[in-house]
């Protein structure tokens, strides 16, 4: 078995110029949401499942959640499955093949969708996130192949699509419309860590979004009297439900912060003058709430501060929820943790720790499915950034940790 990891990890090392030549590949097929003025993943999917296919991965099969949104109609999912020796539950690998806008164009070095490489660097959208986690994992298993070894379990490799913004045609549609997963799979998303590689994402705190919407009634700035002041009591009540965290106030060293937060963000426009007191105001809250706490614990807490300010201001207030996503975590003792932290230890000498999140990962979907996954990389998270950038040397050692974790059972 040894002489075997050795002959798999030097075969992963020997492909370091293939990674970077996949990635240049994948960079320059912008994948973007209709949400962000893209056609989505087409494009970027059939030229993937071409290289897959050229590279010797026969058995590929697409989930397409339709998009009337997009020109082609359909988001693509794809599934690349390599037997195994047993007849246990699969390992999935999951990526995502979408990638967010460049932005300020003016803030990057070169063109984002030109990988350039720089002191060990790769530069561009998308080479972090979620190209690295993609190309790692289809190095190792194409170095288990080049070697003529088998998985010990049967591996797929999950390529998703809407993951940047809310995985609706992704994870969300293949759970809602395929039967793709057991509860003995092992399940790892490569999207996600830090820069030594040595945290195990298996928690995440509950996510609420909220868009409050304050009516009161518009008068001249000199005669507040004559109105009803919903600029007055937004503000008062984007304060009371800041103030939650005195409510759900529970501390868990797993996640950093550690409590709970209930965080005011973006405010839309009002009115167009300094002179006019506003008879209407909408703000937002980004709540991140422990998972100890039920979302509907919080809803209620929230609708009672609201209605405490419908009373003092004379206002009538109403909210919806954008984003409301509650999951369960996965155990710290999960076989997927386990055997992860086994092949940190032996490939990298890393003794590896579980850590909570604040962020959302697709991590979460599948818990609330009574999956257990583990989100895991070693990057230095520069996702969404302009300049964003991939270590070489983290995308190898990284397909090296998932090769052997394909070869243990």
């Amino acid at each position: 078995m040894e002489e075997a990891v050795c002959r798999v990890r030097a075969a992963v090392r020997n492909s370091a110029a293939e990674m970077v030549a996949l990635q240049r590949i994948l960079t320059a097929v912008p994948a973007l949401a209709p949400e962000n003025g893209g056609q989505g993943e087409a494009e970027k999917c059939a030229v993937l499942e071409g290289w897959l296919r050229k590279n010797g991965f026969s058995d590929i099969e697409r989930h397409d959640a339709p998009d009337s949104r997009v020109d082609c109609g359909v988001r693509p999912n794809l599934v690349v499955t390599v037997p195994g020796a047993s007849g246990g539950g699969a390992f999935w690998i999951m990526a995502h093949l979408d990638v967010v806008p460049p932005g300020d164009m003016s803030l990057w070095s070169e063109s984002p969708w030109t990988v350039v490489e720089k002191d060990g660097r790769l530069y561009g959208r998308g080479v972090e996130d979620n190209q690295q986690g993609l190309v790692s994992a289809v190095f190792a298993a194409l170095a288990l192949a080049r070697c003529g070894i088998k998985p010990a379990r049967t591996v797929k490799l999950l390529f998703i699509a809407d993951e940047e913004v809310g995985s609706t045609y992704g994870i969300g549609w293949l759970l809602k419309n395929r039967s793709l997963f057991s509860a003995d799979d092992l399940i790892l998303i490569p999207d996600g860590g830090d820069s030594r590689g040595e945290t195990i994402e298996i928690a995440e705190k509950n996510l609420l979004w909220l868009r409050v919407h304050v009516r009161g009634r518009q008068s001249h700035g000199s005669r507040p009297d004559q109105g009803r002041n919903a600029c007055l009591a937004a503000s008062a009540l984007s304060l009371k439900l800041h103030e939650m965290e005195g409510v759900f106030s529970r501390r868990d060293a797993l996640f950093e912060p550690d409590r709970s937060t209930f965080e005011p963000t973006m405010r839309l426009a009002n009115v167009g003058g300094i002179n006019i007191i506003p008879g209407e105001d909408t703000f937002c809250m980004d709540c991140r709430i422990l998972p100890c706490y039920t979302l509907e614990s919080v809803l209620e807490e929230a609708r009672r501060r609201c209605k405490e300010v419908e009373a003092q201001y004379g206002v009538s207030v109403d909210f919806e929820a954008p984003q409301a996503v509650q999951s369960p975590a996965t155990s710290a003792d999960a076989p997927v943790v386990r055997k992860l932290a086994s092949a940190l230890l032996k490939t990298r000498g890393i003794s590896a720790r579980t850590i909570g999140i604040g962020g959302g990962t697709v991590g979460a979907e599948l818990r609330k499915h009574g999956l257990s996954a583990a989100v895991w990389s070693t990057l230095d998270e520069r996702a969404h950034s302009p300049d964003e950038y991939c270590v070489v040397e983290n995308m190898v050692a990284d397909a090296e940790t998932i090769a052997v974790m394909m070869m243990e059972e």
